[in-house]
């Protein structure tokens, strides 16, 4: 008796995998139109978008001080690519859910319970570090660059460069406030344990340091500013972790019953 697959059985296992593509594609058009729609909302107002993340910098700059474009497209390209990104970041709940929607049929009920919970703290907690990063971090950090410099040197920032700064903190920032999300899931999921993070606490705070140092500015401010939140951060997720052992018991009584 041959054990080759007949061809219906060929045909029946490839028609999920078919209809999985689709509807990918289809939750991928819906994100991406959402994001097109903001962007053309928001694209009149992009002048003053790139003023509101530039006032952090502008505040601290002496009365009439204004920034430079040294390329000939900077004034049209760096409102532009912030519109588009600020398009991003306000449809990322949007897009999240396209994600969760399509991964959620294959998940248990528990996993569901969970799930969706950390989804909707990830997108808090990303806003909450570009909050932080614009709100705390920026006013020291601009404050620190302007007036360390040698008093004969008058501060005139590049658009573009001043734009791909901040994007870059904005990222920065915004990915480190994610570390208890990601310290609680490698608990629950057993890659690791409260105690075995606990003894790794110094090491953790050492590449906290290092990260910081990789992500931001050459400079000690910018890299502490970053490395020290990350440790914190790192410590909310060990203590929200120590919830695990009692969420497993719960779903084992669960199933169980």
């Amino acid at each position: 008796m041959s054990d080759t697959p007949s061809p219906d059985t060929e045909e029946h296992a490839q028609t999920p995998l078919i209809e999985h593509l689709v509807e990918l594609r289809s939750r991928l058009v819906k994100a991406v139109a959402v994001i097109v729609l903001i962007f053309a909302a928001l694209y009149a107002f992009s002048n003053d978008i790139y003023s509101f993340v530039a006032e952090p910098l502008m505040a601290l700059l002496p009365a009439g001080s204004q920034m430079i474009a040294t390329e000939v497209a900077s004034p049209f390209l760096a409102p532009f690519k912030l519109t588009l990104f600020t398009a991003f970041f306000i449809a990322v709940p949007f897009v999240l859910y396209q994600a969760w929607a399509f991964i959620a049929p294959g998940l248990y009920r528990h996993e569901k319970a969970l799930a969706f919970p950390l989804l909707a703290s990830s997108i808090l907690l990303f806003y909450g570090g570009v909050a932080f990063a614009y709100f705390a971090v920026f006013p020291l950090l601009f404050d620190f660059f302007v007036h360390t410099g040698p008093e004969n040197v008058t501060v005139m920032t590049d658009i573009n460069q001043y734009l791909n700064f901040v994007l870059k903190l904005f990222f920065a920032f915004g990915a480190a406030f994610e570390i208890p999300i990601a310290t609680f899931l490698l608990i629950w999921t057993g890659a690791t344990s409260v105690e075995s993070l606990g003894k790794k606490r110094p090491y953790v705070i050492v590449g906290c340091f290092v990260i910081g140092m990789m992500m931001t500015p050459p400079d000690v401010v910018s890299q502490s500013l970053l490395a020290i939140p990350m440790w914190l951060l790192f410590e909310v997720g060990i203590i929200f972790g120590r919830l695990v052992p009692r969420h497993r018991r719960d779903t084992d009584a669960a199933r169980e019953g």
